[in-house]
């Protein structure tokens, strides 16, 4: 048997199965890592450049690597949920339609497949072999566009939001702590560069979008955010503390 030739009795999964969760548990992770970057690495700068005291960095450093993971798990939970609350209702609503009238949605699937090109009868033919096999799959997923077998968790993005917030957060928190005072501000700019490159990186390589149009907007995102921040703490240090 050639190697390339698949029988028949052979189940083959399609390459997109389970890929719209794995892509938001990624994307959640991405966006969380890239604020606790940029959030986290402003905030620092900022009271860096107000007072020199390693201790008061530190604490605002933590205080707002805390805050900011609870409230990106949170978002990601209700925002997620509500989502998936949302694409309920509509594959509920499709359910009771095709219960109270098959003929019906069975003519608005085969018209969905004449619109894509297909002729009339064969358009029909395909909608009714569908709807044989499970009628609600394939009018959820020709109309709306769902996977009514495919549900993004809440919690794993939640989950993936907060880590990875924390993980992004981390980085200029030690880099402005650990580095000498003279030079933890370049040495903080310097490691958040490199860390929304790679951030950038990934979510275009998840995304499929151009790499250096995505680093380039986190970067210049990063730099005016610390821009910001070093400005009104620097004006701050130099006025009250």
């Amino acid at each position: 048997m050639d190697a390339t030739t698949t029988p028949a009795s052979q189940s083959v999964e399609p390459h997109s199965n389970g890929t719209q969760a794995r892509l938001n548990w990624l994307r959640a992770g991405v966006l969380g890592a890239n604020d606790g970057i940029i959030s986290t690495a402003g905030l620092v700068v900022g009271v860096a450049a107000a007072t020199p005291e390693r201790t008061a960095v530190l604490v605002a450093g933590v205080a707002a690597l805390v805050a900011g993971a609870v409230s990106m798990a949170l978002g990601e939970y209700v925002s997620v949920s509500s989502a998936r609350d949302t694409e309920r209702a509509m594959i509920d609503r499709e359910r009771r339609e095709l219960a109270e009238d098959p003929e019906g949605e069975l003519a608005e699937l085969a018209e969905i497949y004449r619109r894509k090109g297909l002729t009339a009868e064969t358009a029909h033919r395909v909608a009714a072999e569908l709807s044989a096999g499970d009628a609600l799959t394939a009018h959820v997923e020709a109309e709306l566009g769902l996977d009514p077998h495919e549900r993004t968790n809440p919690w794993h993005a939640a989950v993936a939001s907060a880590i990875a917030f924390t993980v992004g957060s981390v980085l200029p928190l030690v880099a402005v702590v650990a580095a000498p005072i003279g030079i933890r501000i370049p040495v903080t700019i310097a490691a958040v560069v490199l860390a929304l490159a790679v951030t950038g990186s990934v979510s275009a390589h998840i995304g499929g979008a151009g790499r250096r149009r995505a680093m380039v907007r986190l970067l210049l995102g990063g730099a005016l955010a610390m821009g910001v921040t070093y400005g009104i703490g620097a004006l701050l240090g130099a006025t009250v503390v």
